[in-house]
């Protein structure tokens, strides 16, 4: 409820705001239609502004999750094409990689671009509390390709790995050119040797945005 005063020696007036509260010190339901409507709105725009706040926290601490992963594993992200060989054979991927897990890994998705595929995989890329990266390999071939999973450290732009198969180890190397915002992926396997052979090796480049699909508008 409101009350007034009567006016000062400076003719002003000044109004006053009542709360009718029962026993418990709560506001009376029955007078609740007296409060001002201007406090009302108060309060709804207080809790609007609360529910803002808590979205632009949680989108913050989104970001600083993706932006935890070492550089250069966040200039990985988008979709790339593949194009190289296997063993001399030529080959061709479509690449997807984003962040994932929370933003601990960089996944990177391949998929042949043949028409069935003849070949999938996922690797997911990682770095543990020292730096050291981990690094899982699962594809079509199958669940006893994906163990053991893979080593290897960032130097740069290069991320370095390697997987020590029982038929043998692989070593994966990924170069990230800054300047002209292309990858390279070199995959060598052992020899007995001790020597590294070729295995495979592909460009990846940026795959250009698609075109709007917008309609024109009729008349």
């Amino acid at each position: 409820m409101t009350q007034s005063r009567p006016d000062d020696a400076s003719g002003k007036r000044f109004v006053f705001f009542a709360v009718i509260v029962d026993s418990s010190g709560c506001p009376d339901p029955n007078h609740a239609s007296h409060l001002p409507r201007t406090i009302m709105r108060i309060s709804q725009m207080i809790s609007s502004f609360a529910i803002v706040l808590m979205a632009c926290i949680h989108s913050a601490h989104a970001a600083e999750a993706v932006d935890a992963r070492p550089s250069p594993l966040p200039s990985l992200d988008g979709h790339w094409a593949m194009i190289g060989d296997v063993m001399g054979k030529p080959v061709q991927y479509d690449l997807d990689a984003f962040p994932t897990l929370q933003g601990k890994f960089t996944e990177m998705h391949m998929v042949d671009v043949q028409v069935p595929s003849k070949y999938e995989a996922r690797v997911f890329i990682g770095a543990d509390t020292s730096g050291q990266l981990i690094v899982h390999w699962l594809d079509s071939f199958g669940a006893s390709y994906s163990v053991p999973h893979g080593t290897g450290a960032i130097t740069g732009n290069t991320v370095a790995f390697s997987f020590p198969y029982p038929s043998g180890q692989f070593r994966d190397t990924l170069t990230y050119d800054p300047k002209q915002g292309t990858w390279s992926l070199v995959i060598e396997s052992a020899k007995p040797d001790g020597t590294w052979g070729h295995f495979a090796k592909y460009e990846i480049r940026r795959k250009p945005a698609e075109p709007s699909h917008a309609s024109t508008p009729t008349h």
